[in-house]
């Protein structure tokens, strides 16, 4: 019997037999009589071509879930599919002369082939990709639904614009105020937009936050924070100076209301109305406008941005004291898409306010000071703000304030809305951060938007039965711009409704689109329709979401937004998708670079003696920290090498027992190789011993000997163990305890024990415990004992509650509270018995010499306390 685990051909063997035996078949709920369902999902990959180390922690995670729960009974749903529109497919095509379906189906091809190389327990008779006009055909119908209900809106929206490629970038994609792939410097225009009004939902959205108990509170928060409900007032300002509008008010939205006697000045966004109206005849405004128009759209490029304004030959008359006037300006860091567009600024409390006063010379007045401040204090502290660089941010109580003087934060928030209504001047209202969601693209890749634009009917949908709208395959990618726009024939369609020559909507949807309902179409994805709605209420919600926290906010926060706008179409029965959701931290390695600066492959280092240097020419490379693996730092480790080298078992292995999985992990090669010889050393523990093992199934003669109930105790323990790490996601812990029991089976044959049934029965624990883990080897493992059930379909091994209880635990004795030996006795000993016991003990009686015993406490089972 060989010794030595052959990784290579031992995968190879036990993936074709599970794909023949179609091991992970989902079954119909009909086919499932008494199994509760179980969904584990991991957020499907965007198809490169290549997986990465990150694909291989999060589907490996996945993958324990999937088969742990198969043995534990459960019917299990874990599919794939591919999340396969967008970008980079059409930077391929430009860049390779290939066409996107070419470049994207190539790349699934492959990277199905890794992701099956892993051993990974998936229904792949259920994947999909969201490519296929089989699939976006449903989402098409789904939009359409939306439109019917109300939920869709097109209208005006500012967008960052590359002048070069002609097309909308997302905020993400303006580094430096230039496009990201062109290097051209963004524009922020004004295009006509489609949007789903997820703002309708915000409050729903929100409260939902509350019933995911089984979410991250650092997501929870996040989502929170990114829907940002804020209650304030809409206070209006009577503007002096607009032409041809003598009683302009403007309106400004304020979470602040109790800070209006601190207002030195109002500031318009470079998109508001009254700046466009104003510019048409202001050329020095309209140069300032294009300025602003030159950096992006996103809250953080606006506040990170110097803070500029022009100022208007316009005064803003103070909404509780006309006679007050402050200045107006147009300034770049106002968002025309939160509030009103409009902001009055109180510097001695807002820091960009304060900033933007000191730079034009404004007034800043506090009118919120810490509370409880002696008279010297508050005087020291208002005074402050004559030359103070640093806003008070903080609650506390009005001063200068007039009416408001003396009251907290709140009250004075509550008295000064209250005030503006009575004077007609504001209104309390709600406000949300955030925004309605964009949803187009001006881009080929992507789902064609299924309407039709007439110039006699406007905006017609396209009829259902004529769904999908396909992408047209001839297009061309040797211009800049969106290849359906100067398409010759596809977009030019008689209008549905009147006959008349009509065009097709060019702009296709958002690739967050598609992941937004993906994990409904995986309950039936050979459906006629999205999804069937009894597999989709046996199936949802999906009991296991597993991805990175980069997703935490937009993907997260768009499907809890889809999936109450398909209940509200009567498509589905719920209002959260995931129940659990689990968030895996990164993939790390140490960075290289050689003399000139540049990155350098792991594989091309060799590190020795301390030294590292590069392979190829003998050079000293600098070794850098451990960061995310990425491309660009060329730290990235392939994983098709490691499985080629290793086995897919060790990768595994290795990657779930290094860190919490929540934590990021550092890939070392000597963390695989060790993760090596544990695969090798734990297929010795069963082939050494399997020859003086008892055949499989031979029920033991009676009950174990003293030298066997140890190990026994080892191995229902570790069982027991592994049972709630894998139900609560502590792979980590999982190993460790893998690893003890290995020591302790291996310790039991190093004492010469020969309890053979005991043996058998650790050994068969541990193979099926790790199965989830390493599944090759431990099928290869549950042959050699001569099982001819696959691993796959036996059941999770039942742990004997007797076997969990200790003959004797160990206690700690204490004499005046400080721990001076322990005590082993029988968990069940007397209070008598243990005093006895211990006050028996040599180093017991060396501390109390002689002293008179005047208390002593027992707590059964931890300690013991001599008081002398």
């Amino acid at each position: 019997m060989s010794t030595r685990y052959h990784a290579r051909s031992a995968e190879g063997k036990w993936q074709k037999v599970w794909n023949e035996r179609q091991s992970f078949r989902t079954l119909d709920p009909a086919e499932a009589t008494g199994k509760p369902k179980y969904y584990v999902l991991e957020m499907f990959p965007y198809p490169s071509g290549k997986i990465h180390m990150g694909h291989v922690r999060n589907y490996t995670m996945g993958d324990v879930v999937a088969r742990f729960k198969r043995a534990r009974g459960h019917n299990v749903l874990h599919p794939m599919g591919w999340d396969a529109f967008g970008m980079p497919a059409e930077n391929a095509a430009i860049e390779r002369q290939i066409h996107p379906a070419t470049w994207t189906w190539d790349n699934i091809a492959s990277m199905r082939d890794q992701l099956k190389a892993m051993g990974l327990a998936i229904d792949w008779q259920r994947e999909f990709a969201t490519c296929d006009p089989a699939y976006y055909r449903h989402e098409q119908a789904l939009f359409l639904d939306f439109l019917d209900k109300g939920f869709v809106t097109r209208k005006k929206s500012q967008v960052n614009w590359d002048p070069v490629d002609n097309t909308v970038l997302a905020n993400e994609q303006v580094i430096d105020g230039r496009g990201w792939r062109s290097g051209a410097l963004v524009e922020r225009r004004e295009l006509t937009q489609w949007f789903l009004k997820i703002t309708d939902m915000a409050d729903e959205l929100i409260a939902g936050l509350d019933t995911l108990e089984r979410w991250p509170e650092k997501v929870r928060l996040m989502q929170r924070n990114w829907i940002g409900k804020s209650e304030g007032a809409r206070v209006f300002w009577p503007l002096e100076g607009v032409p041809q509008e003598p009683d302009y008010k403007l309106e400004v939205f304020t979470t602040r209301p109790d800070t209006l006697f601190g207002a030195s000045f109002c500031a318009l966004s470079p998109g508001h109305p009254l700046t466009q109206k104003l510019a048409a005849g202001n050329p020095d405004l309209a140069a300032f406008v294009r300025e602003c128009e030159q950096t992006g759209t996103s809250e953080v490029a606006i506040e990170t941005a110097e803070k500029r304004g022009f100022r208007l030959d316009i005064e803003a008359s103070h909404p509780f004291d006309p006679t007050r006037k402050v200045p107006v300006f147009v300034a770049n860091f106002v968002l025309m898409d939160y509030g009103t567009g409009a902001i009055f600024g109180c510097p001695a409390h807002d820091q960009r306010d304060l900033d933007f006063a000191r730079k034009y010379d404004l007034t800043v007045t506090p009118v919120v000071a810490p509370k409880d401040q002696t008279a010297d204090e508050l005087d020291s502290f208002v005074n402050s703000f004559a030359t103070r660089i640093e806003a008070f941010t903080e609650e506390g109580v009005a001063i200068n304030s007039h009416f408001l003087d003396g009251l907290g934060t709140i009250e004075a928030k509550r008295a000064a809305i209250e005030k503006l209504e009575s004077l007609g001047a504001g209104k309390g209202t709600i406000q949300f951060r955030l925004r309605d969601w964009g949803i187009s693209r001006q881009r080929y890749w992507g789902c064609p938007i299924p309407v039709i634009h007439c110039p006699d009917c406007g905006v017609v949908p396209v009829p259902r039965d004529q769904l999908p709208v396909e992408l047209p395959q001839d297009v061309t990618f040797d211009k800049p711009g969106n290849p359906l726009d100067r398409h010759p024939g596809w977009k030019h369609v008689p209008c549905p409704a009147c006959g008349k020559p009509a065009q097709r909507e060019t702009d296709t949807f958002d690739t967050f689109v598609d992941s937004s309902w993906y994990f409904a179409r995986f309950c039936s994805p050979k459906s006629d329709n999205p999804f069937d709605r009894a597999a989709a209420d046996y199936w949802l919600p999906v009991d296991q979401y597993i991805g990175g926290i980069e997703h935490a906010i937009l993907h997260l926060l768009y499907s809890r937004y889809f999936t109450r706008a398909m209940k509200e179409c009567d498509l589905l029965g719920l209002a959260e998708p995931f129940d659990s959701l689990f968030t895996q931290g990164m993939v790390t390695h140490e960075t290289f670079r050689d003399a000139d600066g540049q990155w350098v492959f792991p594989e091309d280092v060799r590190l020795a003696d301390g030294r590292a240097s590069d392979i190829r020419t003998g050079a000293p490379v600098t070794v850098g920290p451990a960061e995310k693996m990425s491309k660009s730092k060329k730290n990235v480790v392939d994983p098709a090498a490691i499985i080629d080298q290793y086995g897919a078992d060790t990768a595994r292995w290795f990657i779930l027992s290094d860190s919490p999985p929540e934590r990021d992990i550092q890939w070392t090669d000597a963390g695989a190789e060790s993760a090596w010889r544990f695969t090798n050393r734990f297929w010795r523990l069963v082939a050494e011993n399997v020859e003086s093992l008892p055949p499989a199934g031979t029920p033991a003669p009676g009950e174990a000997g003293e030298h066997a109930l140890p190990l026994l105790r080892a191995a229902h323990k570790a069982l027991d163990a592994i049972t709630n790490d894998f139900d609560a996601l502590r792979f980590n812990r999982a190993v460790a305890r893998i690893y003890e029991l290995a020591n302790a089976i291996a310790a039991f044959k190093a004492q010469g024990a020969e309890d053979n049934h005991a043996l058998r029965e650790a050994l068969e624990i541990m193979v099926l415990a790790a199965a989830p883990m390493m599944p090759h080897l431990a099928e290869e493992a549950w042959g050699l004992l001569g099982h001819d059930i696959l691993v796959v379909d036996t059941p999770w091994p039942v742990v004997n509650p007797a076997l969990l209880v200790d003959d004797s635990v160990t206690i700690g004795v204490q004499v005046n509270g400080k721990l001076r030996d322990t005590l082993t006795i029988a968990p069940d000993a007397g209070k008598a018995d243990v005093e006895k016991a211990a006050l028996a003990l040599e180093k017991i009686i060396k501390a109390i010499d002689g002293k008179p015993v005047r208390k002593l406490i027992v707590v059964p089972g931890k300690i013991v306390n001599i008081v002398v």
